[in-house]
């Protein structure tokens, strides 16, 4: 039995493609190579995100499944051959299309805004103008020192 975050028949049942135990481990082992997380961790793990990690291992258990020669790919981005060329993208020949797409909904799999503060922000709300002499009242202010 092989620790992963989808079984056998998940992958199954989620994609009607049967998969043997080796290759689900390979598809376990290509998730927590893309996450940064391994299967040891799931207690840490929230039970939303444990669901995507599911879907991407099953998915790219399918996927492997009719996959040849893999872990001897060059990493390429274009290819070229009798006339006909393909351009893929970023990790198209390592990682199934959909478990990608399972990934990208793990919570820090997603991209983040930060919203940095200005000064003028921090010293709270203004009306007007903050570089008007008027507005020196709402300002906060700290006596000069002098120096470092």
């Amino acid at each position: 039995m092989v620790n992963a975050w989808a079984s056998a028949q998940d992958v199954l049942t989620a994609t009607g493609v049967t998969v043997t135990e080796p290759q689900l481990a390979q598809a376990q082992s290509d998730i927590e190579i893309f996450t940064n997380r391994i299967y040891t961790d799931s207690d840490r793990i929230r039970p939303r995100d444990l669901h995507w990690l599911g879907q991407a291992v099953a998915r790219q258990a399918a996927w492997l499944a009719g996959q040849f020669g893999l872990e001897t790919r060059l990493d390429a981005t274009q290819i070229q051959q009798d006339q006909v060329s393909t351009t893929l993208q970023g990790d198209g020949l390592v990682l199934a299309p959909m478990a990608a797409r399972a990934l990208k909904r793990v919570s820090w799999m997603r991209s983040r805004t930060i919203h940095i503060r200005s000064a003028i922000e921090s010293a709270g709300p203004l009306v007007g103008n903050p570089l008007a002499e008027s507005a020196d009242e709402a300002m906060v202010w700290a006596p000069y020192r002098g120096g470092a």
